[in-house]
């Protein structure tokens, strides 16, 4: 675990800009405690959640991040109470609608990975307008795993694999892993694909049906900090326990 111990000019200064992950993803987990903690409804936690996505999209950008992947609702998310489900599927019309102008202003593009067309309809038209507007970005990608979870994932891989198998068109010989990396959600971002860093806010140590396949390497760090209090200062402390980890990719190093 690691907390907020040092301002945020200390961190900075500490950091090594050749060293930042290419692609971070973050389960954003205690929006509910948050507000808990404070008497506050569960969507006040939601709502300030947003806030903080907001934050740490320009953070991740301005430090070079290259894709940024967020939890945002998983598929098992439909459990929660029907009137804090739709309060979470009202929130990207909002967030696009405000932090689109943002967005382009910092050249970041919007990816959504996940099964959008289960979503209500005004959920759907905020996701792809969000896409449309922002198709022309080339910088860093905001990608928001929405209605995801990776166990479909991979089993709607492995459906669309055997599929070409079955028509003719995939000798099952020559499937690797990179055949299934390819048919991921993930497969749009290529190389980019896996995460080098998985954050998970809140205390909890568990991957909750994120991204199995594609954090097979990648190094994982867990705060106690609940989502909408996770800042900059924080953010970097993260980035900074990444940089001290020595990443062999299951083999070893030599001697020079």
């Amino acid at each position: 675990m690691f907390k907020n111990t040092e301002d945020n000019h200390q961190l900075t200064n500490k950091l090594d800009p050749n060293n930042i992950p290419a692609h971070v993803a973050i389960i954003m987990d205690g929006n509910g405690r948050w507000a808990q903690k404070r008497h506050l409804p569960r969507i006040a936690g939601h709502k300030r959640g947003m806030e903080t996505v907001k934050t740490i999209t320009k953070v991740a950008s301005d430090m070079g991040v290259k894709v940024l992947t967020l939890y945002a609702f998983s598929t098992e998310n439909w459990k929660r109470p029907h009137d804090e489900v739709s309060y979470l599927m009202g929130l990207p019309v909002k967030f696009f609608n405000d932090f689109i102008p943002d967005l382009i202003k910092n050249n970041v593009q919007v990816r959504v990975m996940g099964l959008i067309d289960q979503l209500p309809a005004q959920t759907q038209k905020a996701v792809n307008d969000a896409i449309k507007d922002t198709e022309d970005c080339t910088g860093m990608v905001l990608n928001f795993a929405l209605n995801y979870g990776s166990r479909l994932d991979i089993t709607m891989a492995v459906q669309s694999i055997g599929r070409q198998v079955a028509s003719g068109t995939l000798d099952p010989e020559k499937i690797d892993d990179q055949t299934i990396s390819d048919h991921l959600m993930t497969g749009f971002l290529g190389q980019l694909a896996d995460p080098d860093l998985l954050i998970r806010t809140s205390g909890e140590e568990r991957i909750s049906n994120f991204l199995l396949w594609q954090i097979a390497y990648s190094e994982l760090v867990f705060t106690d900090v609940l989502w909408p209090d996770f800042d900059r200062v924080v953010f970097e402390e993260m980035m900074l326990e990444y940089q001290r980890r020595d990443r062999r990719f299951g083999g070893i190093k030599t001697s020079k």
